[in-house]
């Protein structure tokens, strides 16, 4: 059944997603893109603070914000908690390693993937 709540909020997060993203902001910087992973990292920061506040969140309503709402609108929210996590644990090597390998294989994997199509389309 947690799939359903993964996929409920998948199906919310994605349609936010691309309604923000028909917003056209006229600039030489992915000016929607990057409010959409900030708007992304605010929602999940501050569904991570929930259970300081009331106790323990209903663990189908947090599939359904975090992996469901938020994984569909960004993974970049998730990317982000998880690098705040390793910062307060007090691994900042760990967090420095992530966040640099993270956005530097992930650039290598468009670039990987871009090539694969070219190969096998060409």
């Amino acid at each position: 059944m947690n799939y359903l709540w993964v996929a409920l909020g998948g199906a919310v997060g994605a349609t936010g997603r691309y309604l923000l993203s028909q917003i056209k902001i006229t600039a030489y910087f992915p000016l929607t893109t990057m409010a959409i992973n900030i708007l992304g990292a605010i929602i999940i920061g501050a569904i991570s603070y929930l259970p300081s506040l009331w106790g323990p969140v209903n663990p189908n309503l947090n599939l359904f914000l975090t992996v469901g709402l938020c994984g569909g609108f960004t993974t970049f929210s998730t990317f982000s908690l998880e690098t705040v996590g390793l910062l307060e644990s007090g691994r900042i090597f760990m967090a420095l390693a992530y966040i640099f390998c993270s956005v530097i294989l992930c650039m290598i994997g468009i670039y990987l993937g871009r090539g694969i199509l070219k190969l096998f389309l060409s």
